[in-house]
């Protein structure tokens, strides 16, 4: 087998960011919604070991998610967004 084969990569999407206090985080139970910096519409960024790779666009298919990449990403806009 070769080499990259063995190679684990975690990709993940992150759909948008929230800040808030650490307190009000813990009070928070189940059922409870953090709001997020990004619209409906926004694209999502595709991350491959939390590094941005591409982004790319929700799609709802039956009872599926899935992400269509759009392109690839800028990661100066990523980090300046953070």
């Amino acid at each position: 087998m070769s080499q990259i084969g063995s190679v684990s990569v975690e990709i993940s999407v992150l759909l948008g960011r929230s800040q808030m206090p650490i307190q009000q985080f813990l009070r928070m139970g189940r059922g409870a919604v953090i709001p997020l910096d990004t619209g409906e519409d926004d694209q999502v960024w595709i991350l491959a070991n939390n590094h941005p790779i591409a982004r790319g666009d929700v799609i709802i298919q039956g009872d599926r998610v899935a992400v269509s990449i759009t392109g690839p990403a800028d990661a100066n806009e990523f980090f300046a967004a953070a």
